[in-house]
């Protein structure tokens, strides 16, 4: 079963591909986003780290002279991590893959408000599988349809999915209560609780999270499966974390980029640890 040459006598297949584009409303500007992002995800990798599993940072580095985005962005700071996800995905790709070999490589140019993500699996799927995501962040409620510039054509095959994190469905496993943004009030700006179908109109300040997931792959017969779980697997992710960001303002709040580069590398020493301790943290793949 753990035998990649399986792959090897399957008729050939085109490469796959489909994009996504999530759209995340918050009651946040752009400029607090920046630090409340980098903020979240520090703390996000320390609870999904642990057991044998979860992040490993191997580059945090400022970057220059890499155009991004038609050449509008060329500066900012570039991360390269590990995940290690053995229990994170599902059992049919699990079964299908060799031992050690479900690592998650992600290389990140953050050229705020522009954000570039490449992701691979090197071990598994080589040159055969690669996700895009590119993320960009604007003042005001949704005021561009077409903020990455795609081309006609990919316009025309474009799936726009709007997030509401206070009113979209979380799985059980992924419900707090202090992460709950219906319940939530922030001591240090008054905002919140997020209340009502239409909050993101009466909310002061409002931004829109735009993210482009562009996913190409070649697996034969697994195309619609692949498809689906990261379709799930992104929406699940972008929901819970803007959950986490919105309820955690209290403790981003007033923060500086020189805390965020601080609190950055002392959470890489913390996972560094962590991953060699104790049991498997965070989300679990869903049942397939």
């Amino acid at each position: 079963m753990h035998d990649n040459g399986l792959f090897n006598h399957l008729p050939p297949i085109e490469m796959f591909l489909f994009f996504i584009c999530s759209r995340v409303t918050l009651p946040l500007t752009v400029e607090e986003y920046q630090v409340a992002q980098l903020f979240s995800v520090a703390e996000a990798s320390k609870n999904e780290t642990g057991g044998g599993e979860g992040i490993e940072v191997l580059k945090n580095e400022p970057f220059e002279n890499h155009p991004l985005l038609g050449g509008r962005y060329s500066s900012g700071q570039y991360t390269y991590k590990i995940y290690h996800l053995a229990s994170k995905v599902p059992a049919f790709i699990r079964l299908l893959a060799p031992k050690g070999s479900l690592e998650i490589h992600e290389e990140a140019w953050n050229a705020y408000p522009y954000c570039r993500t490449v992701i691979t699996c090197p071990k598994f799927m080589k040159k055969d599988f690669e996700v895009l995501l590119e993320s960009f962040h604007m003042n005001g409620l949704d005021p561009n349809d077409n903020v990455h510039e795609l081309p006609p054509e990919k316009l025309k095959t474009r799936d726009v999915v709007h997030i509401d994190i206070a009113n979209d469905p979380v799985a059980s496993a992924d419900y707090k209560p202090s992460e709950d943004p219906t319940k939530f009030k922030s001591e240090k700006t008054g905002r919140g609780p997020l209340i009502g179908p239409d909050w993101m109109k009466k909310v002061d300040p409002v931004m829109t999270c735009y993210k482009l997931v562009t996913c190409e792959f070649k697996w034969f017969g697994l195309q619609s499966r692949i498809e689906n779980f990261i379709q799930k697997s992104e929406r699940r992710l972008f929901t819970t974390f803007h959950r986490q960001v919105f309820c955690w303002m209290d403790r981003w709040h007033g923060l500086t980029m020189e805390d965020i580069r601080a609190i950055e590398e002392k959470t890489k020493e913390e996972l560094d640890k962590q991953r060699q301790l104790g049991e498997v943290r965070g989300m679990r793949a869903e049942t397939d």
